[in-house]
Protein backbone atom coordinates (compact mmCIF):
# COMPACT_ATOMS: atom_id res chain seq x y z
CA UNK A 1 0.00 0.00 0.00
CA UNK A 2 1.43 3.36 -1.05
CA UNK A 3 1.48 6.37 1.28
CA UNK A 4 -0.32 9.54 0.22
CA UNK A 5 2.06 12.39 -0.50
CA UNK A 6 1.51 15.63 -2.38
CA UNK A 7 3.68 15.70 -5.49
CA UNK A 8 4.74 19.27 -6.30
CA UNK A 9 6.99 21.15 -8.70
CA UNK A 10 8.83 22.60 -5.70
CA UNK A 11 9.00 21.45 -2.08
CA UNK A 12 9.63 23.48 1.07
CA UNK A 13 10.91 22.91 4.59
CA UNK A 14 7.55 21.67 5.88
CA UNK A 15 7.46 19.05 3.12
CA UNK A 16 10.96 17.98 4.11
CA UNK A 17 10.04 17.41 7.75
CA UNK A 18 6.82 15.66 6.74
CA UNK A 19 8.50 13.15 4.42
CA UNK A 20 11.05 12.20 7.11
CA UNK A 21 8.14 11.44 9.45
CA UNK A 22 6.47 9.37 6.73
CA UNK A 23 9.65 7.40 5.98
CA UNK A 24 10.03 6.54 9.68
CA UNK A 25 6.36 5.62 10.12
CA UNK A 26 5.00 2.02 10.17
CA UNK A 27 3.77 2.58 6.60
CA UNK A 28 7.11 4.02 5.48
CA UNK A 29 10.48 2.54 4.57
CA UNK A 30 11.62 -0.57 6.52
CA UNK A 31 15.28 0.51 6.30
CA UNK A 32 14.65 4.05 7.54
CA UNK A 33 12.48 2.70 10.33
CA UNK A 34 15.24 0.36 11.54
CA UNK A 35 17.89 3.07 11.89
CA UNK A 36 19.16 4.45 15.19
CA UNK A 37 21.51 7.30 16.09
CA UNK A 38 24.33 4.80 16.33
CA UNK A 39 23.61 2.98 13.07
CA UNK A 40 23.80 6.12 10.92
CA UNK A 41 26.43 8.17 12.77
CA UNK A 42 29.09 7.23 10.19
CA UNK A 43 26.71 8.35 7.44
CA UNK A 44 26.62 11.76 9.10
CA UNK A 45 30.40 12.02 8.98
CA UNK A 46 30.58 10.80 5.39
CA UNK A 47 27.94 13.25 4.17
CA UNK A 48 29.71 16.12 5.92
CA UNK A 49 33.02 15.24 4.28
CA UNK A 50 31.29 15.07 0.89
CA UNK A 51 29.93 18.58 1.47
CA UNK A 52 33.47 19.70 2.29
CA UNK A 53 34.65 18.05 -0.93
CA UNK A 54 32.10 20.11 -2.89
CA UNK A 55 33.38 23.28 -1.21
CA UNK A 56 36.98 22.40 -2.06
CA UNK A 57 36.00 21.73 -5.67
CA UNK A 58 34.04 25.02 -5.81
CA UNK A 59 31.15 23.09 -7.33
CA UNK A 60 27.83 24.78 -6.39
CA UNK A 61 25.66 22.04 -7.93
CA UNK A 62 27.51 19.38 -5.96
CA UNK A 63 27.38 21.51 -2.80
CA UNK A 64 23.63 21.97 -3.17
CA UNK A 65 23.13 18.22 -3.31
CA UNK A 66 25.54 17.40 -0.48
CA UNK A 67 24.07 20.02 1.86
CA UNK A 68 20.72 18.33 1.31
CA UNK A 69 22.26 15.01 2.34
CA UNK A 70 23.66 16.64 5.50
CA UNK A 71 20.21 18.07 6.29
CA UNK A 72 18.73 14.60 5.79
CA UNK A 73 21.01 13.25 8.51
CA UNK A 74 20.00 16.08 10.86
CA UNK A 75 16.32 15.48 10.15
CA UNK A 76 16.59 11.73 10.78
CA UNK A 77 18.23 12.27 14.17
CA UNK A 78 15.57 14.87 15.08
CA UNK A 79 12.77 12.51 14.06
CA UNK A 80 14.19 9.70 16.20
CA UNK A 81 14.07 11.99 19.24
CA UNK A 82 10.60 13.30 18.35
CA UNK A 83 9.35 9.72 18.38
CA UNK A 84 10.70 9.36 21.93
CA UNK A 85 9.08 12.62 23.00
CA UNK A 86 12.39 14.34 23.74
CA UNK A 87 12.60 17.11 21.11
CA UNK A 88 11.86 17.81 17.45
CA UNK A 89 13.33 19.78 14.55
CA UNK A 90 11.68 23.03 15.73
CA UNK A 91 13.30 22.65 19.15
CA UNK A 92 16.71 22.31 17.49
CA UNK A 93 16.07 25.42 15.39
CA UNK A 94 14.94 27.36 18.46
CA UNK A 95 18.07 26.40 20.37
CA UNK A 96 20.48 27.39 17.60
CA UNK A 97 18.71 30.74 17.00
CA UNK A 98 18.83 31.47 20.73
CA UNK A 99 22.52 30.53 20.83
CA UNK A 100 23.31 32.80 17.87
CA UNK A 101 21.64 35.76 19.57
CA UNK A 102 23.33 35.18 22.94
CA UNK A 103 26.78 34.65 21.41
CA UNK A 104 26.61 37.74 19.20
CA UNK A 105 26.50 40.55 21.79
CA UNK A 106 28.45 42.66 19.28
CA UNK A 107 25.39 42.43 16.99
CA UNK A 108 22.43 42.13 19.36
CA UNK A 109 23.96 43.82 22.41
CA UNK A 110 26.19 46.72 23.37
CA UNK A 111 29.58 45.05 22.76
CA UNK A 112 31.70 46.62 20.03
CA UNK A 113 33.55 44.59 17.39
CA UNK A 114 35.26 46.40 14.52
CA UNK A 115 36.78 43.37 12.80
CA UNK A 116 36.64 39.58 12.60
CA UNK A 117 39.20 39.08 15.38
CA UNK A 118 37.25 41.25 17.83
CA UNK A 119 34.01 39.53 16.82
CA UNK A 120 35.54 36.11 17.50
CA UNK A 121 36.80 37.28 20.89
CA UNK A 122 33.29 38.52 21.69
CA UNK A 123 31.85 35.14 20.64
CA UNK A 124 34.33 33.22 22.80
CA UNK A 125 33.65 35.42 25.82
CA UNK A 126 29.89 35.04 25.44
CA UNK A 127 30.30 31.29 24.98
CA UNK A 128 32.28 30.94 28.20
CA UNK A 129 29.67 32.97 30.09
CA UNK A 130 26.86 30.77 28.76
CA UNK A 131 28.75 27.66 29.83
CA UNK A 132 29.17 28.94 33.38
CA UNK A 133 32.38 29.22 35.36
CA UNK A 134 34.20 26.26 33.90
CA UNK A 135 37.66 25.30 35.02
CA UNK A 136 40.37 25.00 32.36
CA UNK A 137 40.17 21.22 32.69
CA UNK A 138 36.43 21.27 32.08
CA UNK A 139 36.93 23.42 28.98
CA UNK A 140 39.54 20.99 27.69
CA UNK A 141 37.34 17.98 28.42
CA UNK A 142 34.62 19.67 26.36
CA UNK A 143 36.70 19.22 23.18
CA UNK A 144 35.14 16.07 21.66
CA UNK A 145 37.38 13.02 21.54
CA UNK A 146 35.65 12.17 18.25
CA UNK A 147 37.35 15.09 16.46
CA UNK A 148 40.13 14.23 13.99
CA UNK A 149 43.25 13.78 16.13
CA UNK A 150 45.19 16.78 14.83
CA UNK A 151 42.19 19.08 15.18
CA UNK A 152 41.52 17.90 18.72
CA UNK A 153 45.16 18.35 19.74
CA UNK A 154 45.25 21.92 18.43
CA UNK A 155 42.00 22.88 20.16
CA UNK A 156 43.14 21.33 23.46
CA UNK A 157 46.43 23.23 23.27
CA UNK A 158 44.63 26.48 22.49
CA UNK A 159 42.37 26.13 25.55
CA UNK A 160 45.32 25.29 27.79
CA UNK A 161 47.17 28.35 26.48
CA UNK A 162 44.25 30.60 27.53
CA UNK A 163 45.14 30.03 31.18
CA UNK A 164 48.86 30.56 30.59
CA UNK A 165 49.92 26.94 30.12
CA UNK A 166 52.08 27.67 27.10
CA UNK A 167 55.56 28.39 25.81
CA UNK A 168 56.72 32.01 25.69
CA UNK A 169 57.47 31.65 21.99
CA UNK A 170 57.53 29.15 19.15
CA UNK A 171 61.19 28.44 19.95
CA UNK A 172 60.14 26.60 23.09
CA UNK A 173 57.71 24.48 21.10
CA UNK A 174 60.41 23.67 18.54
CA UNK A 175 62.87 22.66 21.25
CA UNK A 176 60.20 20.41 22.73
CA UNK A 177 59.77 18.70 19.36
CA UNK A 178 63.48 17.89 19.23
CA UNK A 179 63.30 16.59 22.80
CA UNK A 180 60.39 14.30 21.88
CA UNK A 181 62.26 13.09 18.78
CA UNK A 182 65.19 12.07 20.98
CA UNK A 183 62.84 10.16 23.27
CA UNK A 184 61.31 8.42 20.26
CA UNK A 185 64.77 7.31 19.11
CA UNK A 186 65.45 5.85 22.56
CA UNK A 187 62.12 4.00 22.45
CA UNK A 188 62.97 2.66 18.99
CA UNK A 189 66.31 1.35 20.24
CA UNK A 190 64.49 -0.56 22.98
CA UNK A 191 62.03 -2.05 20.51
CA UNK A 192 59.06 -1.82 22.85
CA UNK A 193 56.06 -1.14 20.59
CA UNK A 194 53.81 0.42 23.23
CA UNK A 195 56.58 2.85 24.23
CA UNK A 196 57.27 3.67 20.58
CA UNK A 197 53.59 4.41 20.00
CA UNK A 198 53.47 6.64 23.07
CA UNK A 199 56.58 8.62 22.12
CA UNK A 200 55.46 8.96 18.50
CA UNK A 201 52.20 10.45 19.76
CA UNK A 202 54.21 13.00 21.74
CA UNK A 203 56.12 13.91 18.55
CA UNK A 204 52.89 14.54 16.69
CA UNK A 205 51.43 16.52 19.60
CA UNK A 206 54.56 18.71 19.71
CA UNK A 207 54.44 19.27 15.96
CA UNK A 208 50.82 20.43 16.29
CA UNK A 209 51.91 22.87 19.00
CA UNK A 210 54.33 24.46 16.55
CA UNK A 211 51.51 24.75 14.00
CA UNK A 212 49.41 26.59 16.59
CA UNK A 213 52.18 29.12 17.21
CA UNK A 214 52.61 29.63 13.46
CA UNK A 215 48.82 30.05 13.05
CA UNK A 216 48.74 27.07 10.72
CA UNK A 217 45.83 24.62 10.78
CA UNK A 218 47.60 21.29 11.33
CA UNK A 219 44.77 19.26 9.79
CA UNK A 220 44.83 21.34 6.59
CA UNK A 221 48.63 21.37 6.53
CA UNK A 222 48.83 17.57 6.65
CA UNK A 223 46.12 17.28 3.99
CA UNK A 224 48.16 19.60 1.77
CA UNK A 225 51.34 17.63 2.38
CA UNK A 226 49.54 14.38 1.51
CA UNK A 227 48.14 15.92 -1.68
CA UNK A 228 51.65 17.06 -2.61
CA UNK A 229 53.04 13.58 -2.01
CA UNK A 230 50.33 11.98 -4.16
CA UNK A 231 50.98 14.40 -7.03
CA UNK A 232 54.75 13.83 -6.92
CA UNK A 233 54.39 10.06 -6.59
CA UNK A 234 52.35 9.98 -9.79
CA UNK A 235 55.20 11.78 -11.58
CA UNK A 236 57.75 9.36 -10.09
CA UNK A 237 55.73 6.43 -11.39
CA UNK A 238 55.52 8.02 -14.85
CA UNK A 239 59.26 8.72 -14.92
CA UNK A 240 60.05 5.17 -13.81
CA UNK A 241 57.89 3.77 -16.61
CA UNK A 242 59.55 6.03 -19.18
CA UNK A 243 63.02 4.88 -18.07
CA UNK A 244 62.09 1.22 -17.82
CA UNK A 245 62.66 1.15 -14.06
CA UNK A 246 60.78 -1.39 -11.95
CA UNK A 247 59.99 0.56 -8.79
CA UNK A 248 59.73 -2.63 -6.72
CA UNK A 249 63.26 -3.62 -7.74
CA UNK A 250 64.85 -0.14 -7.79
CA UNK A 251 67.35 0.97 -5.16
CA UNK A 252 66.54 3.77 -2.73
CA UNK A 253 69.07 5.97 -4.55
CA UNK A 254 67.29 5.43 -7.88
CA UNK A 255 63.93 6.22 -6.34
CA UNK A 256 65.32 9.28 -4.59
CA UNK A 257 66.69 10.56 -7.91
CA UNK A 258 63.27 10.13 -9.49
CA UNK A 259 61.70 11.91 -6.55
CA UNK A 260 64.05 14.89 -6.99
CA UNK A 261 63.10 15.09 -10.69
CA UNK A 262 59.41 14.90 -9.76
CA UNK A 263 59.82 17.77 -7.29
CA UNK A 264 61.38 19.96 -9.98
CA UNK A 265 58.64 19.11 -12.47
CA UNK A 266 55.83 19.84 -10.01
CA UNK A 267 57.51 23.04 -8.79
CA UNK A 268 57.82 24.25 -12.38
Amino acid sequence: MSVDFDFKDRYNFDDFVKIITVLRSPEGCPWDREQTHESIRKNFIEETYEAVEAINKKNPDMLREELGDVMLQVALHCEMEREKGNFDFNDVIHDVVYKLVIRHPHVFGDVQAQNGEEALASWDNAKEKSKGNRTASEAIDAVPREFPALMRAQKVQKRAAKVGFDWDSCDGAVDKLYEEMDELKIAMSRGEQSEIKDEFGDVLFSAVNIARFLKVDSEEALTGATDKFVARFKVVEELAAEQGIDMKEATIDELDALWDKAKKIKND
